[in-house]
Parts: C-alpha cells; structure tokens; sequence
C-alpha cells in the first residue's frame, strides 16, 4: 500500500529554510508560485537568499528574488529539500 503524501498550507511552508540534499542552504521559502487554473506549483520564491544560492545565477522573478523549480522539492518537513541536480 503506497504512504499518502502529506499535505501542507502553504503558510505552513513560507518562511521555511531550504536546504539542498548536501545540506547547502539556499535561504527561506518567500512565496510559491503555481498555475491558477490547475493548481499545479511551479516555483518557489527564495527570500533572504545565500551567496551560495546567488551565484547560480537561477532565474529570477520580477523582484529579482531567485526561483527554484518545484519539481526540485523532494522533501517537506522542518526545512524544504531540494535535488540539487535538478535546479543547476
């Protein structure tokens, strides 16, 4: 029998620290982003971001706050743990 995916509000999520699988931090949740129509998330809105995450030049949003892609999230829990692999 498949685990069921936890669910999460997003203000449980915003503010969160995001940290790679390594433990690298990226800074904290700012927002996320998602498709209206279906609900479907896109980004996640970095704020307070490290030099670290600065220099990957990751696309930005129009505040000029870096954007990782969702589909990098692999786990949610006391801090939001994303595949490195995916965002670089």
């Amino acid at each position: 029998m498949a685990e069921e995916e936890k669910k999460y509000n997003s203000r449980q999520i915003l503010g969160k620290l995001i940290v790679t699988k390594t433990g690298k931090r990226f800074g904290e949740v700012g927002d996320l982003t998602f498709e209206t129509k279906t609900g479907e998330l896109i980004h996640v809105v970095v704020k307070n971001p490290t030099g670290y995450c600065e220099g990957l030049e990751l696309e930005k949003d129009k505040s000029g706050n870096p954007l990782i892609p969702y589909s990098a999230v692999i786990a949610v829990g006391d801090f939001i743990v994303v595949a490195e692999e995916e965002i670089i």
